[in-house]
């Protein structure tokens, strides 16, 4: 069984392996993709799948697809520092979501203008490299809603 994760928001995909954190490039807590948000202004992040929402923060959320596969989306480097400030949750820990529904809502420009960057990793928790497919190249335009990943 597999699973598509949609794309959180719109952007320029970025390989993970050029996230300019660690953790994210060097896939320790799974394979993925990264999305630079292209936005002027607010934007609201939908699910990427549809699950169970495992974990959600203010600036980062989980849901566990109906298949098992975990799905992280992270938004912007160092967000954790801002404690929640900027972020509007949509959603609550244990929620039941469809693939699309809105999760938090924030404003990447004001993220980047504080000094953090405001890339959004989409991971693939646990997954293997070889199990994960993309379906949107580096360097391309994706849309919110856009097949991004494919987790075989």
């Amino acid at each position: 069984m597999s699973v598509t994760f949609s794309a959180p928001l719109s952007g320029t995909v970025v390989a993970l392996a050029d996230v300019p954190d660690p953790v994210f490039a060097g896939e320790i807590v799974g394979p993925g993709i990264a999305i630079q948000p292209d936005a002027e202004a607010d934007v609201t992040v939908t699910a990427p799948v549809s699950g169970k929402i495992i974990k959600i923060h203010p600036h980062a959320f989980v849901i566990l697809a109906e298949d098992g596969t975990g799905a992280l989306v992270h938004l912007g480097l160092d967000t954790v520092a801002l404690a929640g400030e900027g972020f509007t949750l949509h959603q609550e820990n244990k929620a039941v979501v469809s693939d699309g529904d809105q999760m938090i809502t924030w404003n990447p420009k004001e993220i980047e203008a504080g000094g953090r960057n405001p890339i959004v990793p989409v991971i693939a928790l646990e997954a293997k490299a070889q199990n994960l497919e993309l379906l949107v190249e580096p360097g391309a335009q994706v849309e919110a809603g856009a097949p991004l990943l494919r987790v075989n």
